[in-house]
C-alpha cells in the first residue's frame, strides 16, 4: 500500500548528529573571537556615538581568513521564501533610539532573537506531538542552534548596553508578525526546516550585509566571524530537506534584513 507521508528529514540520523557536532565546534571555536571583537567594537563607542569610522585597515588586513571560512561554508537555497517586511511591525523598542552601527547591532540582536523564537516553538511544537515523529538527532541540532542564537543575540546585545542604549529582548522587525503566523502553522519537520532554513538565509547575508554597511573596524570583523555559523545552520538544513546545498563563490544579499526592518514604536 503505497503512502504520500514524507520522511521527516531526508538525511540519516548519524549524518545530522555528526554535522551537528561540526557545527558546535565551529560556534565552540569562533565565538572566543567574537567576543574579543566586540570588545574592540565596544572600546570605539565614542566613535560610534559620533558617526566616525574606527578605521577599515585592521579590518582589511585581518578579513582574509574569516572570508575564506565564509566562502568555503556558502551555499544556495533553492527557497522561494523571501525577508520582505510586513506591514504589521511587533516592537517595544523605538527603531529610532538607534543610529549608526548602533543600528545594524539592534538589527542583529533582534535577527538573533526571532530565531531563537523559532527554534523554541519548535521544540514547543514537537513536545505536543503536533510535529508527529521528531528524530532525536533534530531535537539536539535545534538545541544547539538555539543556544548559538542566544550566545549571539547577547554579544550583541552587551555592545548596545556598554553604549547606554535598551538591550533588545524581542525582535521588534517588520517581519516578525509574518514570521510567527507561519510557525503556529507548521506540522511536521519538514515544515520547521523549510522556515528555520528562511531565517538562517537571512541571517547570514544579513551580517553579509554588515560587513559592508559597519563602519567600525571590530563590528565588521565581529558580522564576519559569526557568519559562517549561520551560513552552516543553513547548510544542514538543506540537507535535511534533501535540498543539496550548492557552493557560491560569494554569499548575496537578496534575503539580507536591513535596518530599516526594526520597527517603530
Amino acid at each position: 500500500m503505497s503512502t504520500d507521508k514524507r520522511p521527516e528529514m531526508q538525511i540519516s540520523e548519524r549524518e545530522l548528529t555528526a554535522m551537528t557536532k561540526d557545527l558546535d565546534e565551529l560556534h565552540e571555536s569562533s565565538f572566543p573571537t567574537v567576543r574579543k571583537l566586540l570588545d574592540e567594537f565596544s572600546a570605539n563607542l565614542a566613535h560610534l556615538t559620533r558617526g566616525r569610522a574606527a578605521g577599515r585597515r585592521g579590518f582589511l588586513m585581518g578579513i582574509g581568513g574569516v572570508t575564506t571560512l565564509g566562502v568555503a561554508a556558502a551555499c544556495s537555497s533553492n527557497s522561494s521564501s523571501s525577508s520582505s517586511t510586513s506591514s504589521a511591525p511587533v516592537s517595544t523598542t523605538a527603531a529610532a533610539t538607534y543610529d549608526g552601527d548602533l543600528k545594524v547591532v539592534a538589527l542583529a540582536a533582534a535577527l538573533e532573537n526571532l530565531a531563537v523564537t523559532a527554534y523554541t516553538g519548535a521544540l514547543d511544537a514537537a513536545s505536543k506531538g503536533t510535529l508527529g515523529t521528531v528524530p532525536p538527532a533534530i531535537g539536539v541540532f535545534v538545541q544547539t542552534a538555539m543556544k548559538q542564537h542566544k550566545d549571539h543575540a547577547a554579544a550583541w546585545n552587551a555592545v548596545l548596553s556598554k553604549a547606554g542604549k535598551p538591550t533588545i529582548t524581542d525582535s521588534p522587525l517588520t517581519i516578525t508578525a509574518d514570521q510567527v503566523k507561519a510557525l503556529g502553522q507548521v506540522k511536521s519537520v519538514p515544515d520547521v526546516a523549510k522556515l528555520a532554513l528562511n531565517l538562517e538565509n537571512a541571517a547570514a547575508q544579513t551580517y553579509t550585509f554588515a560587513t559592508a554597511n559597519v563602519t567600525d573596524a571590530g563590528g565588521i570583523m565581529t558580522a564576519a566571524t559569526i557568519q559562517p555559523v549561520e551560513t552552516m545552520h543553513a547548510a544542514i538544513l538543506s540537507f535535511v530537506l534533501g535540498q543539496y546545498p550548492v557552493p557560491d563563490s560569494f554569499i548575496g544579499v537578496d534575503k539580507a534584513v536591513k535596518p530599516d526592518a526594526l520597527a517603530p514604536k
